[in-house]
């Protein structure tokens, strides 16, 4: 008995190096076991399409895209930062009518594909005007939007088809809601640091209509999407058919809109947004230019923007491995809290408070762009998940579009309501003096936005939020039973015609 009491006490002390060897083995490959985990249960296709979109159109070019867009309005069409704000805004309308581009994915299929066809036109539409800003100097500033927000089209159009599926493997797959979304977060983030870590670069060396030229290429690797998106074939549908699916994609929509769990936290997803009045233009103005500011060149601002973008990398990592599992209330509060209190760093650095303290103009705002976005990531993580689970069946892509809106309807009239609030407080590209005051307004705001957190359900991303009788196929909503869509290479493609 005592021989083998030892031999049991060796053997747990020996299982207990080996579960240590395995713990330390799997935590090192842990994100490739987790992206081959995705494959198995979504598809690899699925996966590579997330990536495509978010990493390289909405990730790298949002990155390219925003630097560029701040520079040529600052120095090349010269308007305010209110005017800034307020086009910055106008560019934005098409994510605004997503719930257009949803219904005509779901409902319109293109020669018999849903899918594929809108992936190219997408491309096509996010192409062209980006060519066009960039041979074309010296346009007026209304055509330079409009082309702006022509090519923001075409980026929201593929947002949509993607959304379409994160939302749809997002119901057949309950438990892995929160992956998805996380995979979605980190393909953006990747994207985007890498992205900013070459703007100031690309800007300085080629300027900004240059950097518009670089931004056709992510429209062409979407537009080679719809090219090698293999998806079955759809009987074709007379207008009658299609008009009817129109309908009842629309009353199934008004259907669950009208739900409190649903309308509710729809209204605080809007009102957070909303009520977090954005100044940013104002601020870039002030760091760039003013002589009272620190004077950051273009280089260096693509490197604070790069290092924000570790920060939403790493907010979507710690929501990934450490807070997606807590209820949806819980984190709206704290992450809410911790926004407002953080943007109080933008009011230290306004007031040349960092210097005070010994701390020079880089390193805190460094620190400042890292901080913000990170908590802005672990801020936006639990309501994408949350608005991926009130998506009924059969209209997936069509309601998460419709959520997704009312969320850019949020950012537009934050952009708005920014450029306003500097207008009032006489913020130009030499006047500053009141810079500071709003600032200290939009904290204020966010930290106030605590109060709506009772509109968010108190469930946990594991639990179904609709009801039973909704989150059955709606009625004459017809779900074509397909398989996987996959993404094949185009000499399969070919061969296999």
């Amino acid at each position: 008995m005592m021989v083998e009491e030892g031999n049991l006490t060796i053997n747990d002390g020996q299982l207990a190096k080996d579960e240590h060897k395995v713990g330390l083995s799997d935590y090192i490959w842990a994100p490739i076991y987790w992206f081959k985990m995705l494959a198995m249960e979504t598809h690899w296709s699925f996966v590579l399409g997330v990536v495509v979109v978010y990493g390289v159109s909405q990730g790298l070019g949002g990155a390219l895209s925003r630097v560029s867009t701040e520079y040529y309005m600052k120095d090349v069409q010269k308007v305010q930062p209110s005017a800034a704000q307020i086009y910055t805004g106008i560019t934005t309308i098409p994510w605004m009518v997503k719930p257009i581009w949803g219904l005509l994915t779901d409902v319109v299929p293109i020669f018999g594909f849903q899918r594929r066809p809108y992936f190219i036109i997408a491309g096509v539409i996010g192409a062209a005007p980006m060519l066009f800003l960039s041979l074309h100097k010296g346009l007026h500033i209304f055509v330079a939007v409009f082309f702006l927000m022509v090519g923001c089209a075409g980026v929201a159009i593929a947002d949509v088809v993607v959304d379409a599926c994160v939302a749809q493997n997002s119901n057949k797959h309950q438990s892995l809601a929160a992956d998805m979304q996380s995979l979605c977060a980190l393909s953006s983030s990747v994207g985007a640091l890498v992205g900013f870590s070459i703007s100031g670069i690309l800007i300085h060396l080629i300027g900004p209509t240059g950097v518009y030229g670089l931004l056709t290429i992510p429209a062409v690797l979407v537009f080679f999407v719809g090219i090698w998106l293999i998806e079955p074939r759809m009987p074709s549908s007379s207008y009658a058919q299609v008009s009817q699916k129109f309908c009842d994609a629309a009353r199934a929509m008004w259907t669950t809109l009208k739900l409190p769990d649903v309308w509710r936290p729809c209204l605080y997803m809007y009102l957070s947004l909303a009520l977090s009045v954005n100044i940013h233009e104002g601020m870039f103005y002030w760091y760039t230019g003013s002589e009272t500011g620190p004077h950051f060149s273009q280089e260096f601002v693509g490197y604070k923007y790069s290092i924000g973008s570790i920060g939403s990398l790493v907010g979507a990592i710690l929501y990934q491995y450490t807070l997606k599992d807590y209820h949806f209330r819980d984190l709206c509060f704290w992450t809410q809290l911790l926004y407002g209190v953080s943007g109080m760093l933008d009011l230290m650095l306004v007031l040349r408070w960092n210097l005070k303290l010994g701390i020079s103009d880089y390193i805190f705002a460094v620190a400042d762009q890292f901080i913000h976005l990170m908590i802005g990531r672990l801020k936006w993580m639990p309501l994408l998940v949350l608005s991926s689970k009130l998506c009924p069946p059969g209209i997936e892509g069509t309601f998460f579009a419709l959520l997704m809106s009312i969320d850019n309807v949020g950012l537009v009239t934050s952009a708005w309501g920014g450029g306003l609030l500097m207008h009032v407080l006489n913020i130009t590209r030499t006047k500053f003096q009141n810079l500071w005051l709003a600032v200290l307004i939009r904290n204020i705001l966010r930290i106030l936005t605590v109060c709506l957190v009772f509109l968010v359900p108190r469930t946990d991303p594991s639990t179904s939020i609709l009801p039973t009788e909704v989150s059955t196929k709606e009625e004459g909503l017809e779900e074509p039973e397909v398989e996987n869509i996959e993404l094949i290479s185009l000499i399969n493609d070919v061969g296999g015609r």
